[in-house]
C-alpha cells in the first residue's frame, strides 16, 4: 500500500512541475518516506492544491481550479480507500466520514466554483494535518523514549557482563 501512495504522490505532484531535477528529488522523497511521513505529504498535496485552487477560481481560471480541485479529491479518495478498517472500526468510521464530507466539499466547489465550499474543506483538512502532524511528535517522542531504554538496556547488560567477568572466583574447596 505504501509504494502505491508513494507513486500516487509522485504522480500527482510532479504534473505541477516538470524540472526533471526536482522530479527526481520529489520521488527519492516520497520513496523513503514512512508511512506517517507519507500521509502528511497527502495531507500538505491536497492542501496546496485546494489553496491554488482557490487562487485560480478567484482570477476565473475554470479549468485550472478544475484540475487543481481535482488532484486534491483524488488524494482524499486515496487516503479514504487506503484505511484499514481491522484497526479500529469506529475510528475509522469517523475518519472515513470526515474524508467523504471534505470531498463532497470539493465536489460541490468544482462544479459550482464556490469558495466557500472549497474553503469548508481545506479548513477541516487544515486541521486533520494539524492533528496529525501532533500526533506524529508524541509517536516519535515514545520511540524516542523506548530507544533510550533499550539501549539503557543494552548498556546494563554490557555492564553487567564486564562485571561478570571482572569477578574472582570464588575457591569452595577451602
Amino acid at each position: 500500500m505504501i509504494a502505491f501512495l508513494g507513486k500516487h504522490i509522485f504522480r500527482e505532484m510532479t504534473l505541477m512541475d516538470r524540472k526533471p531535477s526536482n522530479n527526481q528529488y520529489l520521488k527519492t522523497k516520497v520513496f523513503t518516506a514512512s508511512q506517517e511521513e507519507l500521509q502528511m505529504m497527502l495531507y500538505d498535496g491536497a492542501i496546496r492544491f485546494c489553496e491554488q485552487a482557490r487562487v485560480a477560481i478567484i482570477d476565473k481560471k475554470i479549468e485550472d481550479s478544475f484540475v487543481l480541485i481535482d488532484k486534491a479529491e483524488k488524494i482524499i479518495m486515496e487516503m479514504t480507500n487506503s484505511m484499514k478498517d481491522e484497526v479500529d472500526p469506529e475510528i475509522v468510521g469517523n475518519m472515513r466520514r470526515l474524508y467523504m464530507f471534505i470531498y463532497d466539499r470539493l465536489v460541490q466547489a468544482n462544479m459550482k466554483k464556490d469558495i466557500k465550499k472549497l474553503d469548508e474543506g481545506l479548513k477541516i483538512l487544515r486541521e486533520m494535518r494539524e492533528t496529525w502532524r501532533l500526533l506524529c511528535e508524541k509517536v516519535q517522542e515514545e520511540r524516542n523514549a523506548l530507544e533510550l531504554v533499550g539501549s539503557e538496556i543494552q548498556s546494563a547488560k554490557n555492564y553487567g557482563s564486564d562485571m561478570v567477568e571482572k569477578w574472582p572466583t570464588l575457591n569452595v574447596e577451602g
